[in-house]
Formats: C-alpha cells, structure tokens, sequence
C-alpha cells in the first residue's frame, strides 16, 4: 500500500494544490483519485499564472472569451470556473460518499478584496452562484476584514476555505468566525450544514527564520506551530460549543495544512508530508510532493492530539530572538501582498496572452 493510500486510511485527506487544463483533459487527475487516494484540491493565482505561461492549452478558450468581450478578471474567473466545475464533477462521488465531509474544491475572490469586509462578501456570494455546485469552497482570507466577512458568507449560505492563517490565534479567530455564521442560521432556522475549512501555512514560517536561527533549528518552527495549533483544533472539537452545533447538524470545521511543499533543498521532499500526519485534518500539497510521497514515502506516528513537544519547541524559537507573535501578523500581511502580486503577474499574463491571440488570427 503506497504511503498516500496509508495517509487516507489513518483519517487524513490528501488534496492536489494544483489545477491546470491539461491535468484535467489528459486524465491525470481522475488517475490521481484512483491511485494516489487525493480527494480534493487547492487552487490560486500562481497555480493559474504557471499553467498559462507554460503552455498553450488555454489559447483557444482565451480566444473564444476575447471574441464574446471578456477580458481581465472577469474573463480569469470564466477560465477558472471552467477548470474547477469541471474537477468539482470528478471529485462528486467522494463528496457524496462521504455525506459532504470530503471531495472538495477551491477558487478564491480577488487577493485585492483581503481588506475590503463588504466586497468580498458579495464577491464570493457572486462566485459560489455561478459554480453551481455543491463541493466548491470560495477561498477568502483570515485577515481581521476577512473574518466578518466569512461570518456573513457562511451565514449566507457559502462554503469558504480560510486561506492565509498562521498560527493557533489566528486559526482560533477563523473558527470562531465559522462558529458565528453557523449559530446565526441555527437561530434563522436555516439548514446548519455549511462548509469550511481553516488553512495553516507551514513552510513559510521556516523560509522566514531559516538565517536567524542555528542550523540545527532550520524546518522546525512551522512544524511546531502545527503542533500547537492542532492541539487547539483538537480541543475545540471536544468543546460544549462544537457538540451543540453537531447535535444541530452542523459538522466541524476542517483543519488544512497548507505550503507543505519543502522549500529547504538540505531537507527532506517529505518532511512537512510526514509530520503532519493526522486524523481529522487535509494536508494539500504540490504535484512534486504528492509523487514523492507515493513513491518513497513512509507514514510514521500520527500527530499527538495533545501537540506534544510544541511549547518546548516553540520556546527555543523565543530565546533566539524569534517574536512568534509578530512574525504571524508579519506572514499574513506579507501572504495578503504576494497573493495580490501574483493577481497583477496573472492579469498581464492574460493580456499578454490575449494580444498575442489577437495578433496570430
């Protein structure tokens, strides 16, 4: 049995944080659903850039949606929604197998909205509409403007993937956004049952302290967040207020572990994979990862519930000077600005794309 099917039998989904054309048209995603145990996907804008500037496989659709007068955002969203609709009906049988606990996909409202409360709202009200379906999560941001507005889209009625969270506080803020929008529809007398899942980044918390701690700290601080911050999950589950909801219909909020790629060449390509290993929670991870776990991977104990050694590791990281605190709301901010960067590359990349497009015909 291959390490990824190992995952999915101890209780971990595995997603894709990858969508392209040629993924879908040539078959190998349907091969990973069979073969690989992944049972949903990620997606943003560097995913969407790389997938147009590497090839040609979106030209004739670009052409169509240029001809009809789309162009920018709005002709972006048309592609994405294609692509995502499209591996939302491949994952529909996991979704209805497992009473839509799993099978899930995601597009996120623009990067340029993560501050913007009521915008974003109504972009992902927009959005969730014209997905038609029901396994697709609408991605916004756990910044401070975005926790009301995810309030106010599961309170509607949307499924949302809180993107861009890094550390136990910020999760716990996420959850209680959720929490909110369920309790205001138990009280409506609406359907409880929304959708959500909370993703934690991991890598990017060790790129960013990888030249001020010794050596041997490297590619350890994002993994003892996760501790933590899984221990948190883990006792919010158990909480009087989650079981309410539950007798109500509601189900839990997901805990996603998200950047779980290695950046750090010296480290294994599993490390992040082989961590986190745990029941009750996603890991989405990139198409290089994924093959590197099915084809040398090893599943090792699960993540201890309870966050084993993560205050112990965490307060080594605090007497080398790390501010673990201020290094969150630093990564949010700076996630918030690259998601934003890489819009701005992907929208010129469509121009780019389209007046070459124009010119050829």
């Amino acid at each position: 049995m291959k390490a990824t099917q190992q995952l999915h039998a101890a209780g971990q989904s595995l997603w894709l944080d990858n969508i392209t054309r040629a993924l879908l048209t040539g078959g190998g995603l349907k091969r990973y659903i069979e073969e690989l145990s992944i049972t949903g996907l990620t997606s943003n804008p560097t995913i969407f850039d790389h997938a147009l500037k590497s090839g040609a496989d979106y030209d004739a659709a670009i052409a169509q949606k240029n001809a009809a007068g789309l162009q920018g955002e709005e002709l972006f969203f048309d592609l994405a929604l294609e692509d995502l609709t499209q591996a939302a009906d491949l994952f529909r049988p996991v979704h209805d197998l497992t009473n839509r606990v799993d099978g899930w996909v995601s597009l996120e409202v623009s990067p340029k909205l993560a501050y913007d409360t009521a915008s974003t709202v109504k972009a992902a009200k927009a959005l969730y509409g014209r997905a038609a379906r029901p396994n697709l999560f609408i991605k916004i941001p756990g910044t401070r403007e975005g926790l009301p507005a995810i309030e106010e889209a599961i309170f509607s009625g949307v499924s949302i993937n809180v993107t861009l969270l890094f550390s136990r506080e910020q999760y716990l803020a996420a959850a209680g956004a959720y929490m909110r929008g369920i309790e205001r529809r138990v009280a409506a007398g609406l359907n409880p049952f929304v959708g959500s899942v909370a993703s934690l980044f991991i890598s990017r918390w060790d790129v960013a302290v990888a030249q001020k701690v010794p050596a041997a700290m490297r590619d350890r601080l994002g993994i003892a967040i996760a501790k933590r911050t899984y221990k948190a999950y883990r006792e919010l589950l158990d909480s009087d207020r989650w079981l309410r909801l539950m007798n109500q219909g509601a189900r839990p909020q997901r805990l996603l572990w998200a950047s779980t790629g290695t950046k750090d060449p010296k480290s294994s390509d599993i490390l992040y994979v082989k961590a986190l290993a745990s029941p009750h929670t996603i890991n989405t991870m990139p198409e290089n990862t994924l093959h590197a776990m099915a084809e040398h991977g090893e599943v090792g104990p699960m993540l201890p519930a309870d966050g084993g050694d993560a205050e112990r590791e965490l307060a080594e990281f605090t007497k080398a000077g790390i501010d673990i605190d201020a290094l969150a709301e630093q990564l949010q901010k700076e996630g918030a600005a690259a998601f934003v960067k890489s819009w701005d590359e992907l929208l010129a990349r469509i121009a780019e794309k389209s007046a070459a497009i124009r010119k050829a015909s």
